[in-house]
């Protein structure tokens, strides 16, 4: 029984414009000089291996021997049709609709390593029902049964290569990558699936090159499109095509000293297959994803031991030896002298022949097993129905195969389970491997990762990055578009660019980062702050002024010490209240004003400590009404001395003004009306206690918050009022005789006072936190300082160092 195979041994030289030399599908050996795609002979090996394991099988296929064809695969629809019609016909003759076998039984085709070459061949194939199986990858379009119905493939499906690809990509965080892809549906269906699987993962295209199949266009293109792909932005190139179509890429003269490319080749392209004169290098480093299978026993063994003297008939296998191992082919030499006798596959470069099972071999091994057990089954079923000879039946009724083999399984040598059924076929697992180029022209492909699909998510792929050659770099190389942005950093799409092209800026006030490329910051929660890295919060100070921090002791002490000695000064009035300068200068203001002052002195102390309600609601309303008695107190006595001195004049009227209760009257009624703005304050808006997060950063500030800031002005607004009063009125009457005048002593305490508070408006503005407090403490105390001062201490220097001075007869003659 014959099976016919389809391989592809040769390329044909075909010289570009710039004299390079590229190789492509050949007519024939006498149009123009062949080149042998060595690593493919691999394949006629497999399928060699898988023959003699059969015929030597007593338990299949007993007493059927089965032989084989190998037609060279051509790249073109005219060829591939020569072929196809010349093993339908036999004996190397063209002849349409006969056979000119004669003691042969054909019974099906191998071959298609692509889903072209199995189209044009199913095309021909198809009219005789001839059972034609592909060995090439999987393509879904040829599934369709209506439109193949005599086609069958056995290669494990790719359904999970565009995301064994992209897991790849993801690991090493790269995302800026190019996409080499084959011109055909094929190429365009990966395209479509790794885009998308991209855009999941967050991984953009650089550029998109797609090889032609043609053989025209495939020659016209090369002169530019390997420099197009060398000088792209990207560092990272994902290739998906057959080796044939990317002989563009390991024939290129491209100049590439300076240029480093990371390579990812799907399992489709055999990276290691280049003529020895090509620059190995230029892959050097490249992770490539080939079919994970199970070693065949026995077949390495079966490698080492072939050679020419074991197979003297097998023209092609010496036509092989020859070009492989460089031997002169001079026919006058015994064939045992054609070259060393030690030769061995085995010593052969990577580039010339692989002593590891490629997935073509595995594929086209278990191809020959699936042939095989149909036909072993056919041969049961014959002998149990009719006496008939089998090769007589299988001649005659070679389309029955199809009933046959698409239910066909079995397990192979290796272990693994085997299903012709394509809806049963399983998806392909993946051996990620290494290419590593050494100095000494040798090469050598490293397994450094796998991808099983099926696998749980966590355990489907697994890579040792330590083990991978990179080539020009100990370290990952960097394959992004944009530096990645730090932590502090927020990514800025580029107006135009892809996602993966950004800017970083660092995250605005109150926000972070804390994770790499981060597409936005997050605010920080009200009670933390960003630290000056802006990649994470940290938990703000509580402050406010207290009484154990020296700023806090400091004030308190100057309060109750002031405080005290106005008391003091109180005290001396009290005890000289019948001496003439206590009695001119009107005992119960005096007495009114120092006990305000006292208690001016010991509001400052509600500011002092964690603000509370009580203490927010006392704060500005005590200070506002002990401020304006004490303001009040200085217009009375102002008035006073001014109608003192005008009262004294015959007939004035201003003697009914001179009514002791008029200074009263005066400050009450002043009080008075501060007193209502308060309870009006506090009835509506009252100040409560407040944590401001915002004004300090780093820190929550505690304080009291106004409420009202309108209501809070009107009583600074009142008191400045009644103050700037008290100075005019004052300023006025400075010139009026001292002894019973202290119209210039209130001058200057006015003044003082005024200046005080003229300041704090501004600074009080412009400071926050405890400052802010302290600021309007320290106004409080140099106010009331400033009056104390300037109008009792020069009283008491009299009283108490100067009593000489305080007697009626001195007070007459002055």
């Amino acid at each position: 029984m014959i099976i016919g195979i389809f391989l592809s041994f040769f390329s044909v030289k075909v010289n570009s414009e710039r004299g390079a030399e590229v190789f492509a599908s050949p007519p024939n050996k006498a149009c123009k000089p062949y080149q042998w795609l060595h690593k493919n002979y691999q394949q006629a090996l497999a399928l060699l291996f898988a023959i003699e394991e059969i015929n030597r099988d007593p338990n299949l296929l007993p007493n059927i021997s089965l032989g084989f064809h190998i037609y060279n695969t051509y790249h073109s629809d005219e060829r591939t049709l020569e072929s196809s019609l010349r093993w339908l016909s036999g004996q190397g003759q063209l002849i349409p609709n006969y056979s000119c076998r004669k003691q042969d039984k054909s019974v099906a085709v191998i071959g298609g390593v692509t889903a072209a070459l199995s189209v044009q061949m199913g095309t021909l194939l198809d009219l005789y029902k001839f059972p034609q199986i592909s060995y090439g990858p999987f393509d879904s379009i040829l599934s369709d049964k209506v439109q193949f119905p005599s086609l069958y493939q056995m290669a494990p499906k790719d359904t999970s290569l565009h995301k064994a690809v992209v897991r790849l990509i993801v690991y090493f965080e790269w995302n800026w990558t190019g996409l080499v892809v084959s011109d055909d549906m094929r190429g365009e269906a990966f395209l479509w699936e790794i885009k998308g699987e991209m855009v999941k993962k967050g991984v953009c295209v650089s550029f998109i090159e797609k090889i032609p199949i043609s053989e025209r266009t495939h020659m016209e293109s090369h002169e530019n499109f390997m420099p197009r792909i060398m000088t792209s932005s990207a560092k990272v190139i994902v290739i998906h095509s057959d080796t044939d179509s990317l002989m563009i890429l390991r024939y290129s003269q491209f100049p590439i000293i300076g240029i480093f490319k990371v390579w990812i080749a799907t399992s489709h392209w055999d990276i290691t297959m280049r003529p020895l004169h090509s620059q190995g290098h230029t892959f050097h480093g490249a992770l490539t994803f080939s079919y994970l299978t199970r070693d065949i026993p026995g077949f390495k063994t079966f490698l080492k031991t072939i050679t020419p003297l074991k197979y003297p008939d097998d023209a092609l296998l010496r036509r092989f030896w020859l070009s492989a191992f460089r031997c002169p082919d001079q026919p006058e030499y015994p064939q045992q002298e054609i070259c060393s006798p030690n030769a061995s596959l085995e010593n052969l470069p990577l580039c010339s022949f692989d002593m590891t099972m490629s997935g073509f071999s595995y594929t086209i091994y278990n191809t020959i097993y699936a042939v095989a057990w149909v036909l072993h089954e056919i041969s049961l079923r014959k002998s149990e129905k009719r006496s008939m000879a089998n090769e007589e039946y299988l001649e005659s009724h070679s389309w029955q195969l199809h009933s046959f083999l698409k239910k066909t399984q079995f397990t192979n040598n290796a272990g693994d389970q085997v299903f012709v059924d394509e809806t049963r076929t399983s998806e392909a697992q993946y051996a990620i491997m290494n290419y590593v180029f050494f100095p000494n022209e040798s090469d050598a492909l490293v397994k450094v990762g796998q991808f099983l699909p099926k696998a749980p998510f966590g355990q489907d792929f697994t890579i040792c990055a330590d083990a991978i050659d990179w080539g020009w770099d100990s370290k990952v190389p960097c394959a992004v578009c944009s530096d990645s942005c730090g932590p502090g950093f927020r990514k800025t799409p580029l107006q135009g660019q892809p996602a993966c092209c950004f800017d970083c800026t660092p995250c605005p006030e109150g926000e972070i980062s804390s994770k790499k490329d981060a597409e936005y910051c997050t605010k920080c929660p009200e009670d933390e702050y960003q630290n000056k890295q802006r990649d994470h919060c940290l938990p703000k100070v509580v402050t406010f002024l207290i009484m154990k921090e020296p700023l806090g002791m400091t004030l308190a002490f100057i309060a109750v010490s002031f405080s005290l000695l106005t008391a003091l000064v109180l005290g001396v009035f009290v005890k000289f209240q019948d001496t003439p300068i206590v009695k001119a200068n009107n005992r119960t203001l005096s007495y009114t004003l120092l006990i305000s002052l006292i208690c001016c002195f010991l509001c400052s102390l509600l500011f002092i400590g964690h603000p509370n309600t009580v203490t927010c609601l006392l704060q500005q309303t005590v200070f506002g009404v002990v401020f304006t008695v004490a303001v009040s107190s200085i217009l009375a006595k102002t008035i006073i001395v001014v109608l003192a001195f005008k009262g004294i004049r015959p007939g004035s009227k201003i003697h009914m003004f001179m009514h002791p209760r008029v200074s009263v009257y005066v400050v009450l009624i002043c009080s008075g009306l501060q007193v209502i703005f308060c309870g009006i304050w506090l009835g509506t808006s009252p100040p409560f206690p407040e944590a401001d997060t915002h004004s300090q950063y780093g820190h929550i500030i505690l304080k009291c918050n106004e409420g009202s800031a309108f209501a809070f002005y009107c009583v600074l607004g009142y008191i400045a009022l009644l103050a700037l009063g008290s100075f005019i009125v004052a300023f006025l009457a400075r010139n009026l005789p001292d002894t019973f005048n202290e119209a210039k002593f209130i001058t200057f305490s006015m003044l003082v006072f005024c200046s005080v508070w003229a300041s704090f408006l501004p600074t009080y503005q412009s400071t926050k936190g405890k400052a802010m407090v302290t600021v309007e403490i320290f106004s409080i105390l140099a106010s009331s300082a400033g009056l104390l001062g300037c109008i009792f201490i020069p009283k008491c220097y009299v009283i108490l160092l100067k009593p000489d001075r305080n007697t009626q007869g001195q007070i007459k003659n002055k």
